[in-house]
């Protein structure tokens, strides 16, 4: 049944940039690795950089953070991040312009991680216009409620843009049933309670929640929160997740390499991370 509807879902809807490239893992039966970091951590130029680094080292999407200055979804390594990013100067308008300048050059998709307050400030619909002539392919907002979700996913369709939602270990079943067909692109799978940051190891529930969301929804599972080296994301392909989003473990390198080092630094841990990701 879940197959007869993702066939149709195929075949009558026009394809986001992220349900293309999903389609194209699931046929290699690859692991999509979706590293994130925090644009304007150390500065902007580094972004770019490292940026187009994590595409040729195999990063399939990458999550952007916006920086704000109360990020409450975020642990303290990826706080302090936003922290460097704001003090340098970062604002939502430099990152929607480092995107649009490097549009010909990133052929990945790319997903804004912002909170809401930002683009209320900014203006939905003017957020969204500029971030799809600048390439992005989806956002993430982690503290938009799911009442409030189905009014501005609309708009972000609207301008190609996949609004992705959040299910968490503690959420209900029904409400995870509604949030997962909800979301666009793919479904966050939150791996822990609590901020974002690197944890020892993965909990086994995380492989029954993936399993859920799989029976109630067609849309891919991508999982985060807590993963940090290979044996993590090796756990996650087994369990049968569609994806792995990396983001503590990616900043921390950034914030602990030299100016010099750290587009290098986060290349061999991209590497890395890949290996795993493919590892049958």
């Amino acid at each position: 049944m879940i197959e007869n509807k993702k066939s149709k879902k195929f075949n009558n809807m026009s394809l986001s940039k992220i349900d293309k490239k999903f389609i194209e893992l699931k046929k290699d039966n690859r692991l999509a690795l979706m590293p994130f970091l925090m644009a304007g951590d150390p500065s902007i130029d580094k972004t770019s950089e490292i940026l187009l680094k994590l595409q040729e080292k195999g990063a399939d999407l990458i999550e952007l953070g916006i920086p704000y200055s109360d990020p409450l979804a975020d642990g303290p390594i990826i706080q302090l991040s936003a922290s460097r990013a704001i003090n340098s100067g970062t604002s939502p308008m430099k990152v929607i312009e480092l995107l649009a300048s490097l549009k010909s050059e990133l052929n990945i998709p790319i997903i804004l991680f912002t909170y809401f307050n930002p683009i209320l400030s900014f203006g939905f619909k003017k957020f969204c216009e500029l971030a799809s002539q600048a390439g992005v392919a989806g956002i993430i907002i982690p503290d938009l409620p799911l009442e409030e979700a189905s009014k501005f996913s609309t708009i972000c369709s609207t301008y190609l843009i996949d609004l992705i939602l959040l299910v968490a270990p503690t959420t209900p079943f029904e409400r995870m049933k509604k949030i997962s067909n909800s979301s666009k692109g793919f479904t966050y799978l939150v791996s822990v309670t609590g901020v974002t940051g690197e944890r020892n190891k993965m909990e086994n529930r995380v492989e029954k929640l993936i399993n859920k969301l799989k029976d109630i929804s067609i849309n891919p599972v991508a999982v985060g929160f807590g993963i940090s080296t290979p044996e993590h994301v090796k756990k996650v392909r087994t369990w049968g997740a569609d994806g792995v989003i990396i983001g503590s473990a990616f900043v921390k390198r950034i914030s602990n390499s030299n100016e010099k080092e750290v587009v290098k630094q986060v290349g061999i841990f991209c590497e890395d991370m890949r290996k795993a990701a493919d590892q049958k």
